[in-house]
């Protein structure tokens, strides 16, 4: 007899898990338990469904019960939900959601697959019919059933992580007025708040109001319209729609009453066993290690769960695997960009003590002289030894590309020195002869080498160019469309011959559009005699941005 394996949840984790399990071992007893009607969807794909991006309902579901039982002989219960745990018998209760009836399972294994619930906090109003939460297909199915009604002209959405901006532009793409809500002074937490300002930029070119810093007080109804955001600034919003989008929380209850160590997740080893070691857990309901830092953190996301539940499956089928950490490798689409990130961030870096370097570059997607080429936004972190840390990349074409072969070079342990040495594929309509990879692997090892000093727009944006020589290289022309205050222009092409209108002993910071002309004044300086000089790391274009982001937060 074969061993009996019990399964609380479908989708990516637990199905995985179950089907995993079933091409290692076709004598065991698997069954999958799943409160919700359906084991297996494509929840990333569900405010595309509602955009419209996504015209098919049936395209989300990416496997039906009656398939997953015929192809994998697993005994799915779909509308069950495991209640309680009874480890010293090693028994499942189990409640019919259709039917009330309880039952019982017993097990040689259980795994919690129960992922994560949307944050919804208890503010007055909450249970408004106006207010919607989105993380599975009935709640879908209500937005989707309100909008198609109702026909809302405004929309007001609570939080603004990947689901927040990810709909902002699907009710907009509707037709809809948008007003994005998030408590904290930026978008996206994944992003350092430098590399989150160009996107926040490109959402009010689209837009879309961000109200940020300004968290939600409580809702009640509105006076022009169906529903009212009062904010604890004091604002009110007035909306006919509200998603809540605040984040989610980890699904533990059934865990921590069955006496399971639980702290941000469910606590699990390398194999992914909980404290009980006929109990694995997975997916968003567990607490994972930080590749880079180290720490515990608590990060759901759909790749390191269908990766979990193979490992989960091969321990139980006795093929020893452990689970190391994740990167939190990232994507994301927000209206004409592409937003990505792997590794660690600055604020992960600070919070964890590892002393790290930053550099900013505008590289092209592909050879600038063939047609449709874009420019993206490239940030390197690593450290003084040359360690990759992380990379965050928001552009156009090419964004994933790059940040893919990044999130790689860093689970590989590659340096600053190994990017250099990468052979990229290239051809003018895909790449540069020496790729965005590579170009952050030269300007990296720059900085580390001391061929180039950096001052950030950070810095300068905070009085740190008061009292300097502040030099612009670029183009006269180019200076018509802005210039830092207080510089002079002389363009990198004179720059030999007008040394002289320059003082070597006072501290010089020169800048360009994206950073080249800027590095090639640099060392033009510095072997000239002038001793302190730094060059804008990432550019006129990226202070520019940061500026405006600026002063619109002071609006």
């Amino acid at each position: 007899m074969g061993k009996k394996v019990v399964i609380v949840g479908g989708v990516a984790g637990g199905a995985g898990t179950a089907a995993r399990l079933r091409r290692l071992d076709e004598s065991c007893e698997i069954i999958l338990l799943e409160r919700g009607e359906h084991i297996s969807y494509a929840n990333c794909g569900l405010p595309y469904y509602i955009g419209g991006v996504i015209k098919d309902r049936n395209r989300l579901f990416v496997m039906t019960r009656e398939k997953f039982m015929a192809w994998f002989n697993v005994d799915v219960r779909t509308s069950c939900e495991a209640v309680a745990i009874d480890r010293a018998r090693r028994r499942v209760e189990i409640e019919n959601k259709l039917t009330g009836e309880r039952s019982y399972e017993d097990y040689d294994y259980l795994v919690l697959s129960p992922g994560a619930e949307p944050l919804k906090p208890p503010l007055p109003g909450i249970e408004h019919p106006a207010v919607f939460t989105l993380r599975t297909v009935p709640e879908t199915d209500r937005i989707y059933r309100f909008l198609r009604e109702r026909k809302p002209r405004k929309a007001v959405i609570v939080g603004g992580g990947f689901i927040g901006v990810e709909m902002a532009e699907n009710l907009h793409v509707r037709g809809m007025d948008v007003a994005l809500v998030e408590m904290t002074p930026q978008i996206l937490p994944f992003l350092d708040w430098e590399m989150a300002a160009h996107v926040q930029q490109h959402l009010r070119q689209k837009g879309v109001e961000l109200v940020l810093g300004d968290g939600v007080a409580g809702f009640a109804d509105g006076k022009s319209s169906a529903i009212a955001v009062a904010l604890q600034s004091g604002r009110v919003l007035e909306a006919d729609f509200v998603l809540l989008a605040a984040g989610v929380r980890p699904e533990v209850r059934l865990a921590r009453e069955a006496g399971l160590e639980v702290d941000r997740g469910i606590i699990v080893n390398e194999y992914l066993q909980t404290s009980d070691p006929h109990i694995y857990a997975l997916g968003d309901a567990i607490e994972v290690t930080d590749f880079v830092t180290g720490k515990r953190i608590h990060l759901p996301l759909a790749g390191p769960a269908n990766k979990q539940g193979r490992i989960v499956a091969n321990n139980i089928a006795g093929r020893p695997e452990k689970f190391t950490a994740v990167q939190g490798t990232a994507v994301l689409k927000a209206f004409a960009l592409t937003v990505a990130a792997t590794g660690a961030g600055e604020r992960a870096l600070r919070e964890a003590g590892i002393s790290y370097c930053s550099c900013i570059l505008h590289p092209a997607s592909h050879a600038d002289y063939y047609p449709g080429s874009s420019r993206m936004v490239l940030k390197l972190l690593f450290g003084r030894q040359g360690q990759l840390y992380g990379a965050q990349a928001v552009g156009g074409a090419g964004v994933d590309k790059r940040i893919d072969v990044l999130a790689a070079a860093i689970r590989l342990h590659a340096t600053v020195a190994d990017l250099k040495q990468l052979e990229l594929t290239y051809a003018p309509p895909f790449s540069s002869a020496k790729d965005p990879v590579n170009m952050a692997g030269y300007v990296a090892e720059n900085m580390l080498a001391g061929d180039v000093q950096i001052i950030t727009a950070e810095e300068l944006l905070a009085g740190a160019g008061e009292g300097r020589q502040l030099v612009d290289v670029r183009e006269a022309g180019e200076c018509s469309h802005g210039q830092i205050p207080g510089a002079v222009n002389i363009p990198l092409g004179q720059l030999r011959r007008r040394l002289g209108e320059l003082d070597p002993s006072k501290e010089t910071i020169v800048y360009c559009a994206a950073g080249l002309r800027s590095y090639l004044a640099y060392r033009i300086l510095v072997q000239h005699g002038f001793t302190q000089v730094r060059s804008l790391n990432g550019g006129y274009l990226h202070y520019q941005v940061l500026e405006n982001e600026k002063q619109a937060a002071k609006q």
